[in-house]
Formats: structure tokens, sequence, C-alpha cells
């Protein structure tokens, strides 16, 4: 899978990044994070830091964080 939505759950932000993927039919994976920033290597590994909603293209080579800036990108770019 070439998109993936780094995400905790419960999180708003990241249901609104969710819905914007949703919206436009991207087919796209999951990762679910810890709660604790702490414990989210990944998310700093890909990102650089270890906030969520992090979207990662690995197609198009993009990674971004926040939920305006996703749903932007995937509006623009996905849909």
């Amino acid at each position: 899978m070439s998109v993936r939505l780094y995400a905790l759950d419960g999180c708003p932000w990241c249901e609104t990044a969710a819905d914007a993927l949703e919206e436009a039919g991207v087919d796209y994976e999951t990762e679910w994070v810890e709660a604790l920033h702490s414990r989210r290597n990944e998310v700093r590994r890909i990102s650089g830091q270890r906030g969520v909603p992090v979207l990662a293209d690995e197609e198009r080579g993009v990674t971004m964080a926040e939920s305006a800036n996703i749903v932007e990108y995937v509006e623009r770019t996905l849909a």
C-alpha cells in the first residue's frame, strides 16, 4: 500500500484526515500509534516529529503532518 495514515484512536484531527481519504476514494492503510508521544518513534522516523496525523504517500515521495495540509493534499493530488 503506498498511502499510510499514522493516527491515534479518538484524535479528531486524525479523523478529519481519514474522512478526506475515504471521501476521495483513496486506498490507504492506517498505522495506529501509541498515545504517549515518547513511544511514537515510527512517526518521528518518517516525519521528524511525533504529532499525528501524518500522511505518507510512498508512491509520490510525500510525507506531511497537520490535518489541514493532509486534506488539501488529498483534494488536490489524490482525489
